[in-house]
């Protein structure tokens, strides 16, 4: 008779024991929840450096442009600055009222 309640007593201590463990698995610090938050946020990180990855790449195409050839000097200083060469006419098409219209 004594043996059976030991058995019991014992039973009963590795049920708590695995409730315990299952509360700490599932809703403790560390638990699997947080380990999907953490894969998701890992996850979002890499889309963000890839773009970034992707940026930096065009970002020392650009560099090189401007380093290497006179070209792309010339364009940007055209284009974001409105510069011209000496002697060179500049012609700047502002399209009527009616054609506006049309496009929008």
């Amino acid at each position: 008779m004594c043996f059976l309640g030991f058995m019991r007593a014992f039973t009963i201590l590795l049920l708590i024991l695995l409730a315990l463990l299952q509360y700490r698995l599932w809703f403790g610090k560390n638990s699997v929840p947080d380990y999907f938050a953490l894969q998701e946020d890992v996850s979002r990180q890499q889309t963000a450096n890839e773009k970034l990855q992707q940026r930096n790449k065009l970002l020392y195409a650009d560099t090189d442009d401007l380093k290497l050839g006179s070209e792309a000097i010339e364009e940007r200083a055209r284009n974001e600055l409105g510069m011209i060469k000496e002697h060179e006419t500049f012609f700047r098409l502002i399209p009527s009222k009616n054609t506006r219209g049309k496009n929008n």
